[in-house]
C-alpha cells in the first residue's frame, strides 16, 4: 500500500468514557448529531440497517470517536459524496487521520484548511449531491476505518564468528554450505494485489433491492430529505502521511436516513395512533334521574 496525503484533525484529545449508547462501530464510535437541538439522534435498526430521523432545515454534523490506542483512517461519505474531495465516493480516497482516543466532529463539506460548508437537512433537489448530478445515492453516510500499517522496528544483527569446526580446512563441500546458506535465507515477500471483498459487493446488491422493496412497500408522503450545501464555517486541519494496513477497510459503518414522516410510511417507524378525544369525567352519565325501562 501507498502512502497517502489525507487530513489530520486539529482538535482537542478526549479520554473516552463508555460507550454512547446510540453509537455505531467497533474501531471508532460513530454518532449523528443535530446541531441546532444538541441532540444524539436515535438510531432505528429495521431489516439490518441503522435509520435516523433527521429534521429539515437542522444542521447536522457526524461525530467520531477513535477508541484505538493507533492512529485510524476515516473515509467518510454523505450522500455518496466525499465530504473532503467532493467527489463520487470511493474506498481508496482521502479521509480523516483521527490520533489514538481523539474525537472530532464532521460539520460540513471541506472547502478549505480552514472552512467547511455546513451539512443541513434538506429536500432532495437542493441537496448536495442532486444539484451536482449524483442524486442516485441520497440518504446515506458512510464511514470506511482503516488501521495503519505498522512500521517493523530495526532488526539487529548479532556478529557471530566460524568455530573451529568451520575453518576452510575443516569445512564440507561446496554445495551442501550453499544448501544450507538457501535454507537460512528469508524468503522475499511476495506483494499481492488487494481486492474488494466479495461480501461488500454482494452487500450493495442486496441494499440496491431492498431500497426498490422499501420505495414500491409504501407511497412517499413528502420528497425524500438529502444533505445540503450551507453556510461556511470555521474548521481547521493539517495535512499528514498514512500508509493504511489494507487497501480493503477493517470497518464500514453505514447510517440511512430521511424524515420522520417517510420513515413512518416505509413502516421503519410505527405509526402512533390518533387518540381519541380525552373526557374530564368519561364515567359521567348526563341523566339525572331514573331512566326509564327498556
Amino acid at each position: 500500500m501507498s502512502r497517502q496525503l489525507v487530513l489530520f484533525v486539529i482538535a482537542s484529545l478526549a479520554l473516552l468514557g463508555p460507550l454512547p449508547a446510540q453509537a455505531l462501530g467497533r474501531l471508532t464510535d460513530v454518532e449523528v448529531i443535530d446541531r441546532d437541538s444538541g441532540e444524539v439522534l436515535p438510531v432505528i435498526r429495521h431489516k439490518g440497517d441503522y435509520w435516523i430521523a433527521g429534521r429539515p432545515g437542522a444542521r447536522y454534523a457526524v461525530s467520531l470517536q477513535n477508541r484505538q490506542h493507533a492512529r485510524v483512517l476515516s473515509v467518510v461519505s454523505v450522500d455518496g459524496v466525499n465530504v473532503i474531495s467532493g467527489a463520487t465516493a470511493a474506498l481508496h480516497q482521502t479521509g480523516y487521520v483521527l490520533a489514538p482516543r481523539q474525537a472530532y466532529r464532521i460539520t460540513g463539506w471541506r472547502k478549505s484548511d480552514q472552512e467547511v460548508a455546513s451539512f443541513h437537512f434538506t429536500v432532495a433537489p437542493a441537496s448536495y449531491a442532486e444539484r451536482t448530478g449524483r442524486p442516485d445515492h441520497l440518504g446515506v453516510i458512510g464511514v470506511a476505518l482503516f488501521r495503519e500499517k505498522e512500521v517493523p522496528p530495526p532488526m539487529s544483527v548479532t556478529p557471530t564468528f566460524p568455530s573451529w569446526r568451520q575453518t576452510p580446512q575443516f569445512r564440507g563441500n561446496g554445495h551442501a554450505n550453499a544448501e544450507r546458506a538457501a535454507e537460512a535465507e528469508p524468503a522475499s515477500p511476495k506483494r499481492q494485489r488487494s481486492e474488494a471483498p466479495e461480501s461488500l459487493a454482494k452487500t450493495g446488491n442486496s441494499e440496491n433491492a431492498d431500497q426498490a422493496a422499501d420505495r414500491q412497500s409504501a407511497p412517499m408522503p413528502a420528497l425524500r430529505l438529502g444533505t445540503g450545501h450551507g453556510e461556511r464555517e470555521h474548521d481547521s486541519v493539517s495535512h499528514t502521511a498514512f500508509e493504511r494496513h489494507s487497501d480493503r477497510p477493517d470497518e464500514i459503518v453505514r447510517i440511512r436516513y430521511d424524515s420522520h414522516d417517510n420513515l413512518v410510511a416505509m413502516g421503519i417507524i410505527p405509526a402512533m395512533p390518533i387518540p381519541t378525544r380525552s373526557q374530564p369525567f368519561p364515567d359521567s352519565s348526563p341523566q339525572r334521574y331514573v331512566p326509564d325501562p327498556s
